[in-house]
Order: structure tokens, then sequence, then C-alpha cells
């Protein structure tokens, strides 16, 4: 199984000058040692009227990267509050959602869990 890696901009220009020489998703991805899904989502992502253009495909990448979700640690005051409602027999569910309703602290009911789980294998009882 190959790992996961984004493509450069020197790849996407490679891309667009194998695709104007009648090579097909699975000779470019052999070709550029990458996955053909790989070469299946940027074409769909970044192909459009005039055709696949690496400089905005490329702009558009890296646009992706930026927004994309980062890891954010739980703040001290969200866990005690959190702890306060598991401790009620909220389900997480039930604490997610208050969280974002009355607090403003967006956080999914799967990290709730984790957290408990962590807690229980810590020894401690939430």
């Amino acid at each position: 199984m190959r790992s996961y890696k984004q493509l450069s901009q020197a790849q996407r220009y490679q891309i667009e000058i194998l695709k104007k020489a009648g090579k097909n998703q699975k000779q470019i991805a052999e070709l550029l040692g990458s996955s053909a899904g790989t070469i299946c989502r940027e074409l769909q992502r970044d192909t459009g009227k005039k055709g696949y253009r690496p400089k905005q495909a490329q702009v558009k990448a890296d646009t992706r990267r930026k927004q994309a979700a980062k890891a954010v640690k739980t703040a001290a005051v969200a866990i005690v509050l959190i702890e306060e409602k598991i401790a009620l027999d909220w389900s997480p569910d039930q604490v997610a959602g208050w969280l974002e309703a009355e607090q403003g602290i967006l956080t999914g009911h799967e990290r709730l869990y984790q957290h408990i789980w962590a807690d229980k294998r810590h020894g401690d009882v939430v």
C-alpha cells in the first residue's frame, strides 16, 4: 500500500503535458509514481471549461491545505464543563450540542468519547 503524498506544482505541469500527449489517467499515474485515484481526483477537482490548468490547480490545492481542519487541543475550561455534564449522565451528543449552543465551543461527540475512554484507561471515572 502506498503512502499518501500531495502532488507538487511540477507534477501538476507534468499532468498537463501528459494529458495533451494523449496519456490516460493510469499511464500518467505510473509515469509520476502516483496512484490512479490521485490523478483522477486531481483532474476532477481542477479541470474547468478551459481544461486542466496546473497553475490554478496549485493555487486551489494551497488554499485547500490552508483551510484544512487542524487538530486542536480541548481547552481546560471546556474539559471542566464536559466533565460536569458527563457526571450528570449527559450523553456525549448532548454535551457537544450544549457546548456549541450555550458556550460557543465546537467539539464533536466523537472527541468527547475519546476523552472518556482516555480517562477510563488511566483509571479515572468521569
